[in-house]
């Protein structure tokens, strides 16, 4: 997938390219620079002492030693002053040259942590915006196959303050089994919600996790190994896929067709499949594919398959990528979703998110990722 939000430890990704926020020395510190300088050896540190330092926004690479991964690209990102003294160009800076420095080597995967969002003190929210803005104009500029992670330190409970009105209503459902993450929930019998509401008992994060750390500590991730296109765009089949019929439809043309019709008649009469009406619905809006897929947050590989295969049949969470991608009507999401077999969901999480987005005609796929994240739901794209 080319961007999408991760949780975990960076020292046990595996990417081409892990990037570390680094003091200016490169020599090691705290938060993530000294957990990669730990987990990569001394010879890291070694490597690091020759190569002169780094000045804010720019961007260095060295091998990884025994972190998994080809490559450790160190930035140093900008201490927070207030705001005025180019502190978000300096950051932007960051991402960009970290990016074009791991596509120069060859890298197909990066993993960033929030940049200057630990000690360095910059606001956590718009530390974030940067970074996905930056990332998406690298992304969209000609490297659409570059599979980018941004991984936040903190889980994604902590995140959910901020959608106060998304949040009332996703614990106004009555069905607390969709709690777990949807995706990657163990099957058998959901644990019992602790409180009424669909999120209330996962809200309080494990205090003994962090210690007293604060809220905006240093930043770690990880990112779990490079999933094939193949076993990504396996059809997914989401709880809430089960949970509730498909919309009923209207009758087919050939519902009445006497019994007598020919099987190559009765082929004849089906309707356009879901591939068909995405390319259908690209060359209406006047947009080419490239800003289509771009758009949905889906590589250029990915896209060619559904383009060559007319029955061709996506995820879920692509499918309606590129809805939004399209920038669709609710009605027009679900018809396209009807294609490949899906339907949104009243009391499904993932769904009840995507639809509150649709509906208030926002289509920033990255501010829908946010907020799928924030509750613990699969992200759109591929």
């Amino acid at each position: 997938m080319p961007f999408t939000l991760v949780h975990g430890d960076i020292t046990k990704m595996e990417a081409d390219a892990i990037v570390n926020a680094a003091n200016p020395s490169l020599l090691g510190g705290g938060g993530v620079d000294g957990a990669i300088h730990t987990a990569a050896g001394p010879g890291l540190r070694r490597e690091c002492a020759g190569l002169g330092g780094c000045r804010p926004g720019e961007a260095k690479r060295t091998a990884a030693y025994a972190l998994r991964a080809k490559y450790v690209i160190h930035t140093v990102g900008p201490i927070w002053s207030g705001g005025g003294a180019g502190e978000a160009e300096i950051l932007a800076s960051c991402y960009r040259n970290s990016l074009e420095l791991a596509a120069e080597s060859g890298c197909a995967s990066v993993v960033f942590p929030l940049i200057s969002a630990g000690a360095y003190g910059y606001p956590g929210k718009e530390a974030l915006r940067i970074a996905e803005e930056t990332i998406a104009a690298f992304l969209e500029d000609g490297h659409g196959d570059m599979d980018v992670r941004l991984a936040l330190y903190d889980p994604p409970v902590t995140f959910r303050a901020g959608y106060g009105e998304l949040r009332r209503i996703l614990e106004g459902l009555d069905a607390p089994r969709y709690a777990m993450n949807a995706v990657s929930a163990p099957s058998g019998p959901a644990p019992k919600a602790k409180k009424k509401g669909l999120f209330h008992w996962a809200d309080k994060p494990n205090k003994g996790a962090r210690g007293n750390a604060p809220r905006d500590e240093a930043l770690s991730f990880s990112m779990a190994s490079p999933v094939s296109d193949k076993r990504r765009e396996e059809a997914e089949r989401f709880p809430e896929d089960a949970a509730i019929p498909a919309p009923a439809a209207a009758p087919s043309p050939g519902a009445d067709r006497p019994s007598s019709m020919s099987l190559e008649e009765a082929l004849s009469m089906i309707d356009e499949s879901f591939s068909e009406m995405l390319l259908r619905k690209i060359d209406e809006r006047g947009m080419k594919d490239a800003e289509c897929y771009r758009r949905a947050n889906v590589d250029r590989k990915l896209f060619s398959k559904i383009r060559s295969d007319p029955q061709y049949r996506p995820s879920k969470p692509t499918a309606i990528a590129f809805a939004v991608a399209l920038e669709l009507s609710l009605p027009e999401t679900e018809e396209l979703l009807l294609k490949a077999g899906y339907a949104l969901s009243p009391s499904a999480p993932f769904d009840v998110i995507v639809r509150y987005f649709i509906e208030r005609g926002n289509y920033n796929i990255f501010a829908i990722n946010e907020a799928l994240y924030a509750f613990d739901q699969k992200q759109l794209g591929a």
